[in-house]
């Protein structure tokens, strides 16, 4: 790992698919701008994984991939997936759930802040900062199940979530203690659906009981999801840190996503707290196939995704020039991607952004 009087980072980049190829120069332009004035060296080993890989050798990455990535000090990916050529869970489970699970990434963390300049579908929006923990390695995720009799008229596919009281546990002590730190609301709201999921979600009921006895400092509230989704969109400034399942949080950090501009601003991490492996980050878009080539996708979230890889090996310095120049950029209106009602290419955001940095730092 990184020696601290170097200050010198060795950073794995699996730019992916489509659009993810496009986005992360585009980061990777801005962070060594940064990086030139706050002083610590980056070395980026590119791997080229993805559905490209997967066409040319039936692997999704190589067979030795993990073992060539646990030695890097962080992940930087960009998007995965390109389903008109390669079905979807190939991709994901060749690659992402392989990382998640293996180097025990189990935090998924999305913070979805209210950004200058960007305008919210929701007209009366105002002092949105909240973020998602998401458990990242077991849930409905967990990969368990099968098909039986395939083909007839008597098939059958299981999915099976797992639920495990160390993952439960971790998890949600990890969310306590980010509310703790954050010093906002200091408030943990836990998504459930223990009304219908009477194993899985009751469990996870008691288990967030159990732990909330440990931060009496800490404010608590309990969801259902689908009351959750519409309070997201009702008040979403009410909430501060979120705590929900593998599936849950996945689709609620979406929908939060949307609402403070679009999945083209949000950043995600996948972390291993302990730092027994290095965690990935990403911005939370799929490879947008759609729109891949055109030169439009935002560069904003893979910059963003930047700046939490940084304050992760903390560099906190040039996580905040990262933002502050995102921030500027975003603020002055001047240059806007087409999902922010713009016409500007995903180049001349980068650009953008990193001239920003130059003034900034």
């Amino acid at each position: 790992m990184a020696s601290e009087q170097l200050r010198s980072y060795r950073i794995a980049v699996i730019p992916g698919d489509n659009v993810g190829k496009e986005v992360i120069p585009e980061a990777l332009k801005a962070l060594r701008a940064a990086t030139r004035r706050t002083g610590p060296a980056l070395e980026f080993t590119p791997f080229p994984w993805g559905a490209d890989h997967y066409l040319a050798t039936g692997e999704v990455m190589a067979p030795d991939g993990l073992v060539r990535l646990a030695g890097f000090d962080a992940i930087l990916l960009g998007a995965l997936g390109d389903p008109a050529r390669v079905p979807d869970h190939v991709i994901s489970w060749g690659l992402m759930q392989q990382l998640r699970k293996q180097f025990d990434l189990y935090i998924n963390l999305r913070p979805i802040r209210q950004l200058p300049g960007v305008r919210s579908p929701l007209a009366t929006l105002t002092g949105l900062d909240l973020v998602v923990v998401r458990e990242n390695s077991e849930g409905e995720y967990a990969g368990v199940g099968g098909r039986l009799h395939a083909g007839t008229p008597h098939e059958v596919a299981l999915q099976t979530s797992v639920f495990t009281r160390h993952g439960t546990e971790r998890v949600m002590r990890y969310a306590f203690e980010l509310a703790r730190s954050r010093g906002k609301q200091r408030k943990v709201t836990s998504v459930t659906k223990s009304n219908a999921m009477n194993y899985s979600m009751v469990f996870w009921d008691q288990i967030f009981q159990e732990v909330a006895r440990e931060y009496p400092d800490i404010q608590t509230e309990k969801y259902h999801v689908d009351a959750m989704s519409m309070y997201l969109i009702q008040r979403p400034a009410t909430f501060d840190v979120i705590v929900a399942s593998n599936l849950f949080g996945d689709i609620l950090s979406d929908e939060a996503a949307a609402i403070h501009g679009g999945i083209g601003l949000a950043a995600g991490a996948n972390l291993n707290p302990e730092r027994r492996f290095p965690s990935m980050f990403e911005p939370i878009h799929g490879s947008a196939p759609d729109i891949a080539g055109r030169r439009q996708a935002n560069p904003v979230a893979a910059v963003l995704a930047a700046c939490l890889m940084m304050e992760h090996v903390g560099e906190a310095d040039t996580a905040g020039l990262l933002r502050a120049a995102v921030e500027e950029v975003l603020a002055a209106g001047e240059v806007c991607t087409p999902d922010l009602g713009g016409t500007a290419t995903t180049v001349a955001m980068g650009d953008a952004i990193a001239a920003a940095v130059e003034r900034l730092g």
